[in-house]
This record gives structure tokens, C-alpha cells and sequence, in this order.
């Protein structure tokens, strides 16, 4: 990105990560297929795509552990594989495979990552950021899922970077172990370090992401805040009604301007579409005189935006029954 005016170049100036045109390609497989993003200073930015999507090798790519086969990539100015200690000391990193020996102590994995650095962080201060004080003698196999995530988030941090690259944090986890992790990731910019988040999940990358990159078969297909990527694809949005009438019909229904499809749920009737179809449903609805109980409107999701940018409806259930997508390259 060239720097013309000073305007340009203080946006340039703000971006510790500028991933440019990157290919990656695995044999006859392709990961990335010239994706282009750049992290600015001080947000947590997502990066969201379905399985395969290229996810996990471009922030193996943006962390130096992988080189791509062409484009280029700049950690706070520098190239990851070439900037030396002084780099990697300031990018931390929790990959999606990173697992402690069951029997070490968090207190000693902690001692121990802190060694590797000339400035670290004080560990201990560390563990009680993340709610982890009272577990420093506690072996990491005995840690709960939600607590595990939370040393590994230690672990990433304790060199004191000004960038953590974090990989499916919550995967696996129960609902009140993710909202822990999450609150965990927030304290993290919080303390003005810039996150680079990788997940499958549309509620967490709602809450927490600032903006998100959309892969899709390698590329980057769209990069905005969570509410942008709804707006800009007219995510489509769902109507669903309770029929009083037995004898209900809902074939009328499927011809009404908007209206992309008609289902049944149990026993309510649930209308997707998009523009103005719900003022048409219920006008339709009234014209025909028929009684409905417990109208809703649902409105447009981040799922349904996801659906639309990459047409991947293949979209999943973890075993909290919560939105994901397979998590894979």
C-alpha cells in the first residue's frame, strides 16, 4: 500500500499487520489463493470462513511458522520469517494444536514461557488478570476446559506483545467457559494489545471482533465490522408465526415479493427473505382474514450474511447447539 497523502499515511502507520496477495498451496491443494487483509492497531479483528477456508495458514503465515509460496507479509513493519527475536518477542501466539503436559503446574509453564523473553511480563500479575491466581500450584490436566484456555492465553501474553494471534480459543468449550474465555480476550485489548482472532463462531466474533475478514476457498472475500458485513450483503431474515387454523395453508405465501422460502418448524410456519417481505406476509395474512399467534421477527444474522458472501450454508451445531462452522486450513 503506497503512502501518498499524510492522512494515508498515518492509516499505514496504524496497521501492525499488512497481509498482501498470499498463496499457499499444499501438493494439488490450494490454502490461500491471494488473500489480502491488514490489522490495525489496538482491535481484536476475526477471521471467520468455513472449513478449509485457508484460516489457520494465513496467521501461521502472519506468525512466521509458515512461508508463503508468493504475496507478502508485514509484522509491525517487518518480515515475520526474517525479523529476528526482537519480532517474536513482540507476537504472541496460542494455535489451535498447542497442548501442556498434563502434569506441569500452571505456576511452572508460566516460569518457564517467561524465561524465553528479556522483557516478560510478571507472570503472577498475569494469572490474576485472568482470574487464575488461586490455580498457580494446580496441574494443568486438573484445570477445567474454560481454565486450560485461559493459560494458554497467559502463555501467548507473557511475553508482554504488542500482537497475540489466538486460534480457536472456545472450541469444545461450555457455554459458561466460552463467556469466561471471552471476557478474558476483552481484558486483552483492553490493555492495548491488538488481537488477531480466529474462530467458527458468529456469536463470539460478534461480541468481541471489531471487524472481520470473510475467507472463502482461500481468498478474502469481504473485511468490515460484524454489523457492516449484514448491511452491506442484505443478509436475508426470518418471519415465523403460530397458524390458529388447522386447515393452514402456506403455499400463498411463496409467491409474495421478498419471500425466499417457506417452512414448517413443529408447528409454527417460518418465512426467509429479504426487503419489505414481512410487510408483505402480514398484509397477505390479513387479507385473508387468517388468525396467527405468536408473530416474531427475527432480524438479520451475521450467519446469514456468512451464508450470502461465501455460499457455504453448510453451517453446523457444537454441542451447546451453537452456530459453528468445521475448523480446519
Amino acid at each position: 500500500m503506497a503512502s501518498g497523502t499524510p492522512v494515508e499515511a498515518e492509516l499505514v502507520q496504524a496497521e501492525l499487520v499488512q497481509a498482501r496477495g498470499l498463496t499457499k498451496r499444499y501438493g494439488d491443494r490450494t490454502a490461500l489463493d491471494g488473500a489480502s487483509f491488514a490489522v490495525r492497531e489496538g482491535e481484536i479483528f476475526g477471521i471467520l470462513g468455513p472449513n478449509g477456508a485457508g484460516k489457520t495458514t494465513a496467521v501461521e503465515c502472519v506468525a512466521g511458522l509458515r512461508r508463503p509460496d508468493s504475496g507478502e507479509v508485514r509484522v509491525l513493519g517487518r518480515d515475520p520469517r526474517r525479523g529476528g527475536r526482537e519480532l517474536r518477542e513482540r507476537v504472541g501466539v496460542q494455535l489451535q494444536q498447542a497442548k501442556l503436559p498434563d502434569a506441569i503446574k500452571v505456576g511452572e509453564a508460566l516460569r518457564l514461557y517467561a524465561s524465553f523473553y528479556r522483557r516478560p511480563r510478571d507472570w503472577r500479575e498475569l494469572l490474576d488478570d485472568l482470574g487464575l491466581a488461586d490455580h498457580v500450584g494446580a496441574r494443568f490436566g486438573r484445570l477445567s476446559g474454560g481454565q486450560k484456555q485461559r493459560v494458554n492465553v497467559a502463555l501467548a501474553l507473557v511475553g508482554d506483545p504488542r500482537l497475540a494471534i489466538l486460534d480457536e480459543l472456545t472450541t469444545g468449550l461450555d457455554p459458561h467457559a466460552r463467556r469466561e474465555t471471552w471476557d478474558a480476550v476483552a481484558r486483552i485489548r483492553d490493555r492495548g494489545v491488538t488481537v488477531i482472532l480466529v474462530s467458527h463462531f458468529m456469536d463470539e466474533v460478534e461480541r468481541l471482533c471489531d471487524r472481520l475478514a470473510v475467507f472463502d476457498r482461500g481468498r478474502v472475500v469481504a473485511v468490515d465490522t460484524p454489523a457492516g458485513l449484514i448491511d452491506r450483503v442484505d443478509a436475508a431474515y426470518r418471519l415465523s408465526f403460530r397458524p390458529m387454523d388447522g386447515t393452514f395453508s402456506d403455499g400463498p405465501l411463496r409467491d409474495l415479493a421478498g419471500v425466499a422460502r417457506v417452512e414448517r418448524e413443529g408447528g409454527r410456519v417460518v418465512v426467509t427473505g429479504r426487503g419489505r417481505f414481512a410487510d408483505e406476509v402480514t398484509a397477505a395474512l390479513a387479507r385473508r382474514r387468517l388468525l396467527v399467534a405468536d408473530l416474531r421477527i427475527e432480524p438479520r444474522t451475521l450467519d446469514g450474511a456468512f451464508v450470502a458472501l461465501t455460499g457455504n450454508g453448510g453451517t453446523g451445531r457444537d454441542g451447546n447447539g451453537t452456530d459453528r462452522m468445521g475448523g480446519d486450513r
